[in-house]
């Protein structure tokens, strides 16, 4: 409780005090990619429960001659790279924490059509709630494979704590100068999740309610 109301005032404060950084950024997102500014997806959460991310967009619209979208690498545009590389995009899920969706620290959101995919000891991963940065995104980001990611988000289940979660703001902010862990080799972002490497997959049968 005490670490949520840290958040979400934290998050007041952040949106208070970026408010001219993100009116900017929209307003250049508008101007080179029409609208929306928004980008709105529904995500899972604390306790397998879905929420709707918000994010600025980063991605055109273009799609082939037979009228499908184009894949994510051809559809990011060249405001949308520079919003992903200094993490600028990840700016307005701070209205997530706000709302009580997300905090600062916790396992990256992940999509809905995931959660069949997932084994037992990966589903942990919502024991907690979702956050705008994580153990994982420090350890690798988007480099690493999906079963060392989702390993990574278990372990900060098992140890989260205040001191951790300021650690890994810190450096979060260190990696983020760097630019470190922005994309997986070949994709825009990381490919799709299609299960376990290893383990058996097992069926959703939990209320998303």
């Amino acid at each position: 409780m005490f670490k949520n109301v840290i958040d979400r005032g934290f998050a007041a404060i952040a949106l208070v005090t970026l408010s001219p950084l993100l009116f900017v950024l929209a307003c250049a997102i508008r101007f080179r990619m029409a609208q929306p500014v928004l980008f709105r997806q529904t995500r899972i959460g604390y306790k397998e429960r879905p929420f709707t991310s918000i994010k600025f967009r980063t991605m055109s619209d273009a799609r082939n001659s037979s009228g499908a979208l184009l894949h994510d690498a051809s559809r990011l545009t060249l405001l949308g790279r520079f919003l992903r590389t200094w993490s600028l995009d990840e700016l307005p899920q701070l209205w997530n924490v706000f709302r009580g969706d997300m905090k600062l620290v916790g396992p990256r959101p992940l999509l809905p059509e995931y959660l069949p995919r997932y084994n037992a000891h990966q589903r942990r991963r919502h024991e907690v709630m979702p956050g705008i940065t994580g153990w994982a995104q420090i350890h690798g980001r988007n480099t690493l494979s999906w079963d060392e990611r989702l390993e990574l988000d278990v372990w900060y289940v098992d140890h989260c704590s205040m001191w951790l979660d300021v650690r890994i703001l810190a450096l979060t902010v260190w990696k983020v100068i760097r630019r470190e862990g922005i994309s997986h080799t070949g994709h825009a972002t990381m490919p799709e999740f299609s299960g376990p490497q290893d383990q058996k997959l097992i069926p959703t049968n939990r209320s998303s309610a």
